[in-house]
């Protein structure tokens, strides 16, 4: 739940998702769900020159099993509410 709460705190702000495929995508963060998996609009292929095909696409659904990264703006991290958060779950609390 950690992640979770954590990518939820994220909606409206622009994110890159590297799939397992090694296709990444930017967009804006509209929605995520419990398994993580996530829905972005006004997307746009990272590495065009790969993936024409994917140009045309504006809005996607991504399945969180799919997923291998997600790039968090830099001044989207707040580390210290992250250390905490994992401190609490390291302790079962």
């Amino acid at each position: 739940m950690l992640f979770f709460s954590y990518f939820k705190d994220l909606v409206g702000r622009e994110v890159t998702v590297e799939l397992k495929n090694d296709l990444a995508i930017r967009g804006t963060l509209h929605s995520v769900d419990q398994y993580l998996n996530i829905k972005l609009e006004n997307t746009r292929v990272v590495d065009q020159e790969k993936y024409p095909h994917m140009l045309s696409v504006r809005n996607c659904f991504i399945r969180g099993s799919v997923v291998r990264y997600v790039q968090l703006p830099p001044d989207g991290v707040d580390v210290e509410l992250l250390h905490d958060a994992t401190r609490r779950e390291a302790r079962g609390g």
